[in-house]
């Protein structure tokens, strides 16, 4: 197979090789050129001065003695110069003793140098003696032609230049045989070999690798090529076995339609034989379902008990006298923990929703407080420079029909990644509802925007796919299983609904999850607060919109504050916000109206710089907005705030008084469940199994019985059907606590005669919940 010469890849690489090299050449050229043309320039000066520094005494004799004979013969003699093209020599009257010249010399290359070095040049000595060197007594001028000098320039540059040519003919001959030896030829070897190959031959026939090129491209592309033509030739191979076993099974047909009789019963045979394969092979599927679920479930139990304590243990702490440092350590552990729980959480709902059992509940819900608390919980996981920003409608309705823990998965979920790959800028949470035009249904939209990384346009649809990331460094740099995302999507989706993702590389990210929420509560107007705010924070903060949408809705005046123009401000304000620190030193000896500082998480400011400030008070981003009602409230109208917060708290105390069974193995459990109830005014008696906890019903009164599912002796789902069936305690509620999530554990109590599931690790909100639900007002015993 020839190839034509400029589609070879020999001319075509020589080519590139020699345009390179010619233009470097040229260049280089053009550079010895130019330093050529500034020495040759600064030569004829040179030269012209020497020949004038040689005349010099002569001529000042001459003029000194006014001899006109003798001056006719220097400056004949000066002629005799290539350059010079006229002499003149005056004595100190200006009489000219002698004056000669000649013609410029004529060429076609004059034009050249004329425009480089000038036609002619003009130099004038001055003569005196050597005794009276300040008096003059004549001048000695001389005209150059600048073409003497220029055309030694003009030939050197065309030596140069054609030089430079001929060796970049040179280098493209030399390069393009070695291209043609070194790549050009091995390839055609191989590829006449290629062709004359014949391609139905059913034998690999192997393809020689050209001598010297075993470990190179040609090498690898030769070694590839055998491996394809062994592989066609075993395709070759088995296709003939396999001709060969279905003519002779075409021959066992014929033998079998002859015997009809032998023919039935050998199919009756494989039938059977078959239909006892299925029977395997569905019960080992079942065994396999069967074995998956055990394990999701061992593998939530294990994993939630311990963690059920770490967190208990944790929250207790919380409650007891600590320093700053040791509340903000003993926080983030806390909080940690709870992201481990969604972590787990995500997993088991991706188990669920492969098998289908994934249940929705439509219960109502603030999806405003739910929104504000995640992202409050999430705080924790924001770079420092990054602001995050809760940005809910004013209009947003108080409470929605839905299922909180899913929209709890879906808003963590998105808000995670935004601050995962957030390292500068803002982190918005923006919720808001609509009328949908087609389905007339009321629609929750909620949006995560953010200034991150971004994503681009090619990974935007591969990422709600499970375990999956936009690049392989992305797990390297930020980590994180790529699970997230899957799930959000799926959780969008089992809800009717949809997530959107508007996305640059680079330029941060928007994802939109639109829910079809039914109302159930529409907005509820808070009481009007009167005065005046001021605010010190960036023009484009998260901090001001947030104020600008809120304060005035609370009918709280707002004004923005520059550091530097505060004095231009017509009234003083009752109180000052800002999310700038530093600038408070300098604002604090202008004004001692009280300021809140809105600061990242972890990072208040230490107790001596708060009493140097004070008034001064602190809270974290993201501000929700009944923390910030009720702080302008305390400050802007503090007798009454004081007055509500005294009788919000008489209204709390002492109102879980309850005698509780706790039946619970795990010691860890036992103090972590037994100090919750207890700091709710609870009287707690623990039992470490069903059997003991048979005992403590006969001997005294409970008002709710917290029974573990898993323990020694005698396990709770058999306490709990020994308690139901004796008839003794009827109404007697029955808490399951137990760490296995799988949905069928649900069933698994209520058909054991429990009243309702509470699964570890649990928060003591969940806790309060069920003795509000159960203790004051006891259903019947029967799972909600």
């Amino acid at each position: 197979m020839d190839i034509a010469f400029t589609n070879r890849l020999s001319y075509k690489q020589a080519r590139l090789t020699v345009l390179v090299g010619f233009i470097l050449g040229t260049v280089l050229s053009l550079l010895q050129i130019t330093l050529d043309y500034a020495s040759e320039d600064a030569s004829i000066d040179r030269e012209i001065h020497s020949l004038l520094e040689i005349s010099h005494n002569t001529a000042s004799r001459i003029a000194y003695n006014i001899d006109a004979e003798l001056a006719q013969e220097l400056t004949l003699g000066l002629l005799q110069s290539p350059a010079v093209v006229s002499a003149r020599l005056t004595d100190n009257n200006n009489m000219v003793l002698s004056s000669v010249e000649r013609p410029f010399a004529q060429s076609p290359y004059r034009v050249i140098s004329d425009f480089l070095f000038g036609e002619s040049r003009q130099f004038e000595d001055p003569l005196h003696l050597d005794h009276m060197p300040n008096e003059s007594i004549g001048t000695l001028r001389l005209n150059v032609d600048t073409f003497a000098f220029g055309s030694h320039f003009l030939q050197r540059a065309e030596i140069t230049l054609i030089t430079g040519f001929v060796r970049s003919l040179a280098l493209a001959g030399i390069m393009m045989l070695l291209f043609y030896i070194t790549l050009t030829k091995p390839l055609v070897r191989v590829i006449r070999s290629l062709s004359n190959r014949d391609p139905s031959s059913p034998t690999a026939n192997k393809v020689h690798c050209p001598a010297h090129h075993e470990n190179d491209e040609i090498g690898v592309l030769v070694k590839v090529a055998n491996r394809q033509f062994e592989s066609v030739a075993t395709e070759f191979a088995r296709r003939r076995d396999a001709e060969d076993r279905l003519t002779a099974h075409l021959n066992e047909l014929e033998d079998i339609v002859s015997a009809r009789t032998t023919e039935l019963k050998a199919s009756n045979a494989r039938l059977s034989q078959s239909n006892e394969e299925l029977q395997i092979a569905r019960s080992t599927a079942l065994d396999m379902a069967n074995a998956r679920s055990a394990f999701l479930a061992n593998m939530s139990h294990e994993i939630r008990t311990p963690l059920n304590g770490l967190l208990g243990m944790l929250a207790l702490s919380l409650d007891g006298p600590l320093n700053a440092e040791q509340r903000q350590q003993l926080s983030i552990a806390h909080d940690s923990g709870k992201v481990l729980v969604e972590l787990l959480n995500d997993i088991l709902d991706m188990s669920k929703f492969d098998a289908g059992q994934l249940e929705m509940e439509h219960i109502p819900f603030d999806l405003g407080m739910l929104v504000e608390d995640t992202a409050n919980l999430l705080s924790q996981n924001a770079a420092p420079s990054v602001e995050l920003t809760c940005l809910i409608a004013p209009d947003f309705p108080t409470q929605i029909i839905g299922d909180p823990t899913r929209v709890r998965q879906i808003v963590s979920n998105l808000l995670s990644n935004a601050l995962k790959f957030t390292r500068f800028g803002r982190v918005d949470v923006r919720l808001s509802h609509y009328l949908d035009a087609d389905t007339q249904e009321n629609k929750v939209r909620i949006e995560v925007c953010d200034t991150g990384i971004g994503i681009a346009q090619e990974a935007q649809a591969r990422i709600f796919q499970p375990f999956t990331q936009a690049e392989a460094a992305i797990t390297r740099q930020f980590g994180g299983t790529g699970l997230g995302l899957a799930l959000t999507h799926n959780l969008c989706e089992a809800m009717s609904g949809h997530l959107s993702i508007h996305s640059q590389s680079g330029l941060g990210s928007r994802f939109c999850a639109d829910l079809p929420l039914p109302i159930h509560l529409t907005a509820v107007a808070l009481p009007t607060l009167r005065g005046r705010v001021a605010v010190v924070s960036t023009s484009g903060s998260g901090l001001m919109e947030l104020l600008g949408s809120l304060l005035p809705a609370w009918g709280i005046d707002v004004q923005r504050w520059d550091v530097d123009d505060r004095a231009a401000s017509t009234a003083e304000p009752e109180l000052l916000i800002t999310d700038c620190p530093e600038c408070l030193f300098g604002l604090r000896p202008a004004t001692h109206i009280p300021i809140l500082l809105v600061t990242a998480y972890g990072n208040f400011m230490p107790s001596e710089q708060v009493s140097a400030l004070a008034p001064l008070q602190q809270q974290a981003r993201p501000l929700a907005r009944n923390a910030l009602y009720q702080t302008l409230r305390r400050i802007l109208h503090q007798e009454q705030a004081v007055a509500d917060d005294l009788l919000l708290a008489n209204e709390l105390s002492g109102s879980h008084s309850a005698r509780i069974l706790l039946v619970e193995d795990n010691p860890v459990n036992q103090l972590v469940a037994k100090g919750m109830l207890s700091k709710l005014g609870c009287e707690v008696v623990v039992s470490s199994h069903g059997g003991e906890a048979l005992e403590q019903l006969e001997r005294h009164t409970f008002d709710l019985v917290l029974m573990d599912c898993n323990m020694p002796v005698m396990d709770g789902y058999e306490a709990s059907r020994r308690i139901r069936q004796s008839g003794r305690w009827p109404e007697l509620p029955i808490i399951a606590l137990t760490a296995n999530a799988m949905p069928e554990e649900r069933e698994r109590c209520r058909a054991a005669g429990m009243s309702d599931y509470l699964a570890k690790p649990f928060r003591r909100t969940e806790l309060v919940s069920l003795l509000d639900q159960w203790i004051v007002r006891p259903p019947p015993d029967t799972l909600t």
